[in-house]
């Protein structure tokens, strides 16, 4: 309440602050605001009329088309509008998003490409529609100064004298067409490269990635083999193999380069792709993994179940697990003996704390692998089952069976969460 004999005191702006705004503090309003928005500050007054045109950082997304019918419409006259912006626009593009993904058809974007390219663009973004991938133009080829680019559904084709991008740090592909010769080439060149993700079904050949800088590297496709070469400070790495492949990797020296990795995440058909032949335990450990998560496992199948322990042996100073369980009826008897807690004699899991199991079942592997855990986890403080069971007296039978397994930390707990 204000002071008793006091008026409110109501402070109003001045009628001409919005004209007397600093011109770096307008380009940081207008670049928060989506497209639309920032052309309607135009009725603002006449000095902001034409702040829009100077954005540095354009998004062009379906946020701009709110109904199916303006979606059709757009369509069809989507060359007038990009016409409009680059006949309107003043000054550097330093950041473009275009994200079409449900257009009918892929537009015509070569002149859009060429005026990019004459306009230090460091930042580019190209969601495109499904069907026939676009043909990046000539002009692509020469914007080097780029350091993020983002790419769905292209075809890359680079002219004979193209070098590469060497100013990228985060490269994104996304169902493009490209060679695996072309692509390794393309990484290679790209001496500062820190984030990588590749989405790419068509690839079918070996790759071999060499980035020295590399950090991050996110996989999905369908690949014969996947070689490190050079990659010193790589600490996350995702490998999801879509479809099973007859040619099978050696474990070991897939992942003997990854010194300085901290997070795994692989799924079932990569075993089956990437194991080969599976050792109890590689012949080096690496000591710096915390995080591992295997998205789907068979724990009926002897070489998945092989190479998830073999992995667990080699990462000593492992903190988190998490482990989503395929269902199946499989009887091989050997997958059930790598689970005993005998064949883990001379390993305990030192570090690991927490363990989270998905899509449980309750069945005699899924069993002893929580007995194996919680036998041989000195500080671990809980595993987290998420049962695909809904019956609550199934849950009630595996907990009832849990709590008799020998527990090796005194504060592990095991907790059920119901999905």
């Amino acid at each position: 309440m204000a002071p008793k004999g006091k008026k409110h005191c109501v402070r109003t702006l001045p009628p001409d602050v919005l004209n007397n705004l600093p011109e770096n503090i307008v380009d940081e309003i207008l670049i928060r605001l989506p497209l639309r928005d920032a052309v309607r500050t135009s009725i603002l007054s006449k000095k902001w009329r034409y702040n829009w045109c100077r954005i540095p950082q354009l998004t062009l997304d379906q946020a701009l088309w709110k109904t199916k019918k303006d979606l059709t419409y757009i369509t069809s006259n989507f060359t007038k509008i990009i016409y409009h912006i680059l006949t309107l626009h003043v000054g550097p593009i330093t950041k473009f998003t275009l994200c079409i993904p449900n257009l009918e058809g892929c537009p015509n974007l070569d002149n859009l490409m060429y005026f990019l390219s004459r306009n230090v663009i460091k930042h580019l973004v190209l969601r495109l529609p499904r069907g026939n991938p676009y043909k990046l133009p000539s002009s692509f080829f020469v914007c080097l100064q780029l350091g993020h680019l983002t790419l769905k559904n292209c075809l890359i084709l680079p002219p004979p004298t193209f070098k590469g991008f060497d100013r990228l740090t985060s490269l994104k592909l996304y169902n493009v067409s490209i060679s695996s010769k072309l692509l390794e080439s393309l990484i290679s060149h790209s001496p500062l490269l820190e984030q990588l993700v590749l989405q790419i079904s068509g690839l079918s050949d070996i790759i071999e990635i060499n980035a020295p800088m590399l950090r991050s590297f996110d996989f999905t496709g369908n690949i014969r083999c996947i070689c490190f070469k050079s990659i010193p400070f790589l600490a996350k790495l995702s490998l999801t193999q879509e479809n099973y492949v007859e040619e099978k990797c050696n474990i070991a020296k897939l992942f003997e380069p990854l010194i300085a990795l901290e997070h795994l995440h692989l799924n079932d058909t990569f075993f089956f792709a990437g194991a080969g032949e599976v050792p109890t335990r590689l012949p080096f450990n690496l000591n710096f993994v915390k995080h591992l998560c295997i998205s789907s496992i068979c724990l009926f199948v002897l070489e998945e179940v092989s190479c998830a322990l073999c992995l667990l042996r080699s990462f000593p100073c492992l903190q988190y697990v998490e482990i989503k369980v395929e269902a199946g009826d499989g009887n091989d008897i050997p997958a059930l003996e790598c689970l005993e807690v005998e064949q883990f004699s001379d390993v305990s899991f030192n570090h690991l704390r927490e363990v989270k199991l998905i899509r449980t079942n309750g069945t005699i592997r899924e069993m002893q692998l929580m007995k194996l855990l919680l036998a041989k986890s000195p500080v671990l403080v809980r595993i987290l089952i998420e049962p695909c069971l809904v019956e609550d007296s199934a849950t009630v039978k595996i907990l009832a069976e849990v709590k008799q397994f020998q527990r090796a930390s005194p504060k592990a707990e095991v907790v059920c969460k119901l999905q």
